[in-house]
This record gives structure tokens, C-alpha cells and sequence, in this order.
């Protein structure tokens, strides 16, 4: 029995584990990977405060670990299944147990969206990547295709210019949604060149990927042109596949919360990427993290009191 089981160890599970823990709750993370999820594949986060020099996700992700450690946070390397969360002690399947706590944080984050053409899950692990900081160092030498125009997008295809010749940012749009600081290095970079108002028909190749169909969306004429890899930066997608019914979350699957991160479940709360939020970055996510603990020990100390 414990206080609370956060579901996710990325930024707003480990915060949420760190403030519920000093603040003396028996707590749990239960987490299907390692700690610190999307961030912790991040070569280099430069907008998170105290970093000047921005520093690199994994590292970042591993304090934040460490800290969850230090203050008595347990955690549980397990795939959720199911979970009972209507009565007073909520009820979470895991591979090989069911646990049990008074609250609830479903911290499990998001994953990076399918862009959805032929040839994508064909050359999965062949040349299709959606992790640069992952897979970079396998195109040294080689030609790349990076898919959006997002900061992720801008961001990773500047790392890539670490490993590949050149790197081919393709964008459906003539505008992009990155940051203008990020945009200037990109265009300052020799190595990148941008080809917009273009989308991917189709990935190429007979072993590995070889190339890429392109569909000008303006003159509707259609082009290949070669490419060792492809790298998708599209969007999230929750990691809401336990989810079923109880929670109730928008058309997208992101959970619905109140200014209180609590969602329609009394004694659940919500935080990070996986909740409808304006914002997905590491900052918010933490911010969400130590909110839902706070608002679980209320709880908490509300119901001990009746």
C-alpha cells in the first residue's frame, strides 16, 4: 500500500515523486523505460533555467533521478495494464503485480506521432528514426531528410549536422512554428538546407532506406531525391494506451484536468505531456509535477480528516 503511484519517470513524474516524498508520502514511480522519458533523448535543452550553456538531457534527467532517490522515492520498472481507480484505494496492474494508493498521478507523457506514408514502419530501425541524440552517429558521413518544423525538428536536424554531410529539413509549410534562435542556427549552418511547402509521399529503398518521394503541395508535381535516413518530428501523441473510459481526455486522448491537475476521478491527478496543456516543454512539465504533489498531500490530509 502505498500514498501515491506516479505513472511515468519523465520530468513530471520524477518532480511529482521528489515534492510528494520530501513532503513524507510513501511513493512509487512506476515507469516501462528509464527514468526521464522524451528529455532524457534530448542532446541538448537550452531553455531549461540554470543551464546557460544548456545541458544535455540525459544527464539532466539522471539528477533528476538521483534526487527522486535520495528523498525515498521507490521505483518499479513495469508496463501499467489496467487500473481500478474509482474506489478510495486505487488499484494499478502491472506485468507482474497489482499495487496499490490513496492517489494517483498518470504522468506517462507522450511519443512521437507517425507521420503514416508507405514505407515508414517498413524501414523502421533501417533508416527511419524519430530520435537524433539516438541514432545520429549511425549517418556519419551520409544524407538525411528531417520531417517538421517545430523546434524539435530545427533543433535535432542541427544536431545531426554533427554526423551527417548534409541534412534536408522538408516542411509542408512556407512558416515555421520553431523558435527564431533556433531558425537563425539553422540557416547559418552550412550543412542544412530547407525544401518547404513540401511533404513526404513515400520513403524509398529496398534494404534500408535510399530515398524520398516528395509532393510539392503548391504545384502538386511530385520529385524523389536520395536520403540514407529520415528523421520525423511531427508532433506527440499521449502514452494513454492503459487509459480506458475512467479518464476522461479530449480527441486526442490527452487527459482533461482542472487548474488543479486533478482529472473527473477524485484522487487522480494528472501532469505533464500527456494532459491538454498549451505547452509540452521540460520547464511546464515540471511545474505540473510538483503542483499534482502538492494538491495529492492536500488530499490526502482532507480524506485522513473526515
Amino acid at each position: 500500500m502505498y500514498d501515491v503511484i506516479i505513472i511515468g519517470a519523465g520530468p513530471a513524474g520524477l518532480t511529482a515523486g521528489i515534492y510528494a516524498a520530501r513532503g513524507g508520502l510513501k511513493t512509487v514511480i512506476v515507469e516501462l523505460a528509464m527514468p526521464g522519458g522524451q528529455a532524457a533523448s534530448t542532446e541538448n535543452i537550452e531553455n531549461y533555467p540554470g543551464f546557460p550553456d544548456g545541458i544535455n538531457g540525459y544527464e539532466l534527467m539522471n539528477s533528476f533521478h538521483k534526487q527522486a532517490l535520495t528523498f525515498g522515492v521507490e521505483f518499479i520498472f513495469e508496463e501499467v495494464h489496467e487500473f481500478d481507480l474509482r474506489e478510495p484505494i486505487k488499484k494499478i496492474q502491472t506485468d507482474n503485480q497489482v499495487l496499490e494508493a490513496r492517489a494517483v498521478i498518470i504522468a506517462a507523457g507522450s511519443k512521437p506521432r507517425l507521420l503514416g506514408v508507405p514505407g515508414e514502419d517498413i524501414f523502421k530501425g533501417r533508416g527511419v528514426s524519430y530520435c537524433a541524440t539516438c541514432d545520429g552517429a549511425f549517418f556519419r558521413g551520409k544524407k538525411v531528410v528531417v520531417v517538421g518544423g517545430g523546434d524539435a525538428a530545427i533543433e535535432e536536424g542541427i544536431y545531426l549536422t554533427k554526423f551527417a554531410e548534409e541534412v534536408i529539413i522538408v516542411h509542408r509549410r512556407e512558416g515555421f512554428r520553431a523558435s527564431q534562435i533556433a531558425m537563425n542556427r539553422a540557416k547559418d549552418n552550412s550543412k542544412i538546407r530547407f525544401i518547404l511547402n513540401t511533404r513526404i509521399e513515400e520513403i524509398l529503398g529496398s534494404d534500408r532506406v535510399e530515398g524520398v518521394r516528395l509532393l510539392d503541395v503548391l504545384s502538386g508535381e511530385t520529385r524523389e531525391i536520395p536520403a540514407d535516413g529520415v528523421f520525423m518530428y511531427v508532433g506527440t501523441d499521449p502514452n494513454a494506451q492503459f487509459i480506458h473510459g475512467e479518464i476522461e481526455t479530449d480527441d486526442s486522448g490527452y487527459i482533461l484536468t482542472d487548474h488543479r491537475l486533478q482529472t473527473n476521478v477524485e484522487g487522480v491527478y494528472a501532469a505533464g505531456d500527456i494532459r491538454n496543456t498549451l505547452l509540452r516543454q521540460v520547464a511546464t512539465a515540471v511545474g505540473d509535477g510538483a503542483l499534482a504533489a502538492v494538491e495529492v498531500e492536500k488530499y490526502l490530509s482532507e480524506i485522513k480528516n473526515k
